[in-house]
């Protein structure tokens, strides 16, 4: 198997990782070697096969060879797991990697917690925190708000508690009982129910709520009582209903029963609606026994240091003797490359899940830096994403700094200025899925320049200016305000109406909070599509052809051929999500869920129907020559030719295209989708409906993920929707794109404390002059043409 020519000897000391006949997802026999002790920029169009390379192939063969040595029972998992297709690689280190999925998000999991900056600062309170005088020194177990020894008892260690008032549970108090007064309550036979049971109790239900005395509202919505009366219902003409024993439960009750056990997310929701969350009274919201919040640093309690930006926290650790000086030059120590990689405005009080993925990334990047790892493979996936370019000198020291340690760092990056700073470029292309899975380039940057397939040198090395557009007049003006909400103070901000705006600013200057204040009930919005990065599914189960409606349109073609017909299949048979066509192994599925002894579970192809989803019957039907199973692995370019002449599908496919998504299957599990990808699949299903009337579209940073030559793609489809007439608002860090708005507002200057305030508004050109802006200078370049 060993290639004489080109691999190098076995042994630890070749200099280069070399990757031979890589054939995973698109990769077309990729043979490619790409320096260790260097920092290498893995680059192309989306959907080209760079991630396919770096983490498909060269990460999972390093946790492969990781598992089989460690234990027969990994062992006989990796087999399920799937090793990668490719021939062979040499030369290769263990490797770390620092992708952008999320774990499941928890309330309980923190910006301290993900850092480990949570036991450090525990620690220094366990140790050399001032206890209160005759009482013991507490363990560092008792300041954490996790734990049974640290968690305040009435809240849990959560923080907040759900209440119910009468104003959440009675919304409209001139309406009776029966009328639907209590909105809380469940619908159709059971909100009849009790309210026939208040009235066998003797409550007026006819009369308005608010006519009734206040100790009957009270009992009514509040009582933990559960009486049991004989009730005689009401009878309807057409059927014979006889007394039954009723049992009352307050409203309250329902609610929060129905908030805790619920497994519908549905029933959660409306409940919710219906409870009002505030601080826990006892622990204030500190979510710690008040045996904890006794001790003090400093004179400040861990909840209140937990709750400074970090970079405060650096200065607020004045040591008080010898002992404490080595827990708080380690806490310092730890916070420093946080504050350097642009993150110094977060709290370790922050939750988990109100964190972009760039930043989640990038503090696991600031975790490693300490770890002391060397001679291992960095995989990174886009550590600029969500990044202020003003911000990306910072990144780049700190890989550079990963890299002088002794490692090796590899990075999917679409951002010019990381590719420039690179020491190695491995270009997959030239375009995506099908056309691409081929390495064009792979050595130093200025090579790449004589490559004349590919995209990624065109935007690398063009330094073409961007071509001018007239700036739209607005038609009107939405304005929005005063806001008062995590950094922002009594901010107001206006947008122009029938125009492309564009939000700026570093990361926590208070961007996603300021668009988040604009709702449909917001004066001249009219319909409001918010477009977000969040998953269209957490399962393999939902894909791009279900969440798109597609699906349902390819089922009943193959309903209706010849081959169902005879078999009598509907359309039902066809549905990978019921019992009847999928194979039952893997309940259509797909894959089957590996669990793992101590890490993360993982999919694996289910092994009866090798992925296919359905049963041997359901696959004997065709259309065209092609199973359904077939038809979901097509991708969306393909399936935009074989469908072509049926209009509904055809539709949906182009609109697809549109925003460059050509590359993707149909069937592809949202769990392998980039929420870039996501984001741009929900746009898409946005714009094949008939749109009547004035829509806003929201987007929080859509051109994440995205290769300069798809920004183009998509920046065609958002401004044409603003020539249609409607209105467009993206929160945008690439400079590229904020130079082509019609007006931009930047927020800032800084992050965190430092910013929550408009900087600058106006068309990009006026607010390149700004001299406070941290945008200006990054805007200036992009104007003038250098991306």
């Amino acid at each position: 198997m060993r290639d004489p020519h080109h691999a190098g000897p076995p042994d630890t000391h070749d200099p280069y990782v070399r990757v031979r006949g890589a054939r995973e997802h698109n990769l077309r026999g990729v043979d490619v070697d790409v320096p260790r002790d260097a920092l290498a920029v893995f680059t192309g169009v989306s959907g080209s096969g760079k991630s396919s390379l770096a983490f498909g192939t060269i990460y999972a063969e390093a946790q492969r060879r990781y598992f089989e040595s460690v234990a027969p029972y990994a062992r006989r998992l990796i087999h399920q797991v799937g090793a990668p297709k490719v021939g062979e690689i040499t030369g290769l280190p263990p490797a770390v990697s620092l992708q952008q999925r999320r774990a499941a998000p928890t309330s309980r999991s923190s910006v301290g917690t993900v850092t480990n900056l949570s036991n450090s600062l525990r620690m220094l309170f366990s140790r050399a925190g001032t206890h209160p005088p005759g009482a013991g020194r507490l363990d560092s177990d008792a300041f954490s708000p996790n734990t049974a020894a640290g968690a305040c008892p009435e809240c849990h260690g959560l923080g907040r508690v759900h209440r119910t008032t009468e104003d959440s549970l009675v919304p409209d108090p001139s309406l009776s009982i029966r009328e639907g007064a209590i909105a809380a309550w469940p619908g159709a036979w059971q909100g009849k129910n009790l309210r026939d049971i208040l009235d066998a109790l003797g409550y007026d239900v006819d009369r308005p709520w608010r006519e009734l005395p206040a100790e009957q509202r009270e009992w009514i919505l509040f009582t933990d009582e559960q009486p049991v009366v004989t009730v005689h219902p009401v009878r309807d003409a057409d059927r014979i209903q006889r007394p039954y024993q009723g049992t009352y439960t307050s409203a309250r009750r329902h609610v929060l029963k129905t908030f805790s056990d619920s497994k519908s997310p549905a029933l959660r929701a409306k409940a919710e609606r219906f409870l009002t969350s505030a601080p826990c009274p006892a622990c204030g919201g500190s979510r710690l026994r008040p045996e904890a919040l006794a001790v003090t640093f400093g004179g400040r309690t861990i909840a209140e240091l937990a709750a400074l930006p970090l970079a405060e926290l650096a200065g607020r650790l004045d040591a008080p003797s010898e002992a404490a000086r080595v827990l708080t030059d380690d806490l310092r120590s730890r916070i420093a490359p946080v504050v350097e990689l642009g993150l110094g405005y977060l709290s370790l009080d922050r939750a988990t899940p109100t964190l972009s993925a760039g930043e989640l990334q990038r503090l696991r990047l600031a975790t490693q830096l300490r770890s002391g790892l060397f001679g291992v493979v960095y995989v990174l996936d886009e550590p600029s994403a969500g990044l202020h370019p003003a911000d990306t000198e910072a990144l780049l020291t700190v890989l550079e700094r990963l890299k002088r340690a002794g490692n090796s760092v590899f990075v999917v990056e679409h951002h010019l200025d990381v590719m420039r700073a690179a020491d190695w470029l491995v270009d997959v292309g030239p375009l995506a899925g099908e056309h691409g899975g081929r390495v064009l380039h792979s050595g130093p940057v200025a090579a790449l320049a004589g490559v004349e397939e590919s995209a990624t040198a065109r935007y690398l090395f063009g330094r073409s200016p961007a071509p001018g557009r007239e700036v739209r007049a607005p038609r009107d003006w939405l304005k929005t305000g005063p806001v008062t909400r995590h950094n922002l103070r009594g901010v107001t901000a206006a947008f122009p109406l029938g125009a492309f705006t564009a939000v700026t600013g570093v990361s926590g200057s208070g961007k996603s909070t300021l668009i988040g204040e604009i709702t449909e009930e917001t004066p001249g919005v009219g319909r409001l599509v918010s477009v977000d990065q969040k998953p269209i599914g957490r399962t393999p189960r939902s894909n791009l052809a279900t969440y798109t409606g597609l699906f349902d349109v390819v089922r009943k073609v193959f309903a209706a051929t010849d081959g169902a017909r005879e078999r009598g299949f509907g359309v039902g048979r066809f549905s990978f999500n019921v019992a009847g066509g999928r194979c039952e192994t893997c309940q259509g599925e797909g894959f089957v869920s590996v669990e793992l002894l101590f890490l993360p579970s993982t999919y694996a192809p289910c092994p009866d129907c090798g992925g296919a989803r359905y049963n041997a019957g359901t696959l004997e039907v065709t259309y065209r020559g092609l199973t359904i199973a077939q038809v979901l692995d097509l991708t969306v370019e393909a399936a935009a030719e074989f469908f072509a002449d049926t209009p509904a599908v055809a539709r949906s496919l182009g609109t697809l295209l549109d925003v460059g998504l050509g590359y993707l299957r149909l069937g592809q599990p949202a769990t392998e989708l980039s929420g870039g990808e996501a984001q741009r699949i929900k746009l898409a299903s946005e714009l094949q409906r008939a749109r009547r009337g004035h829509t806003l579209y929201l987007l929080d940073e859509p051109t994440t993920g995205l290769h300069p030559a798809d920004v183009d793609v998509l920046m065609r489809q958002l401004h044409g929707l603003v020539d249609a007439g409607h209105t467009v608002i993206v929160v945008e860090h690439d400079m590229a794109v904020v130079a082509g708005a019609d007006w931009v507002v930047d927020l800032g200057p800084g992050g965190g404390d430092a910013g929550g305030r408009i900087v600058a508004a106006g068309p990009p050109a006026a607010v390149a002059r700004s001299a406070e802006s941290r945008t200006a200078p990054c805007l200036t370049r992009a104007l003038s043409g250098n991306r």
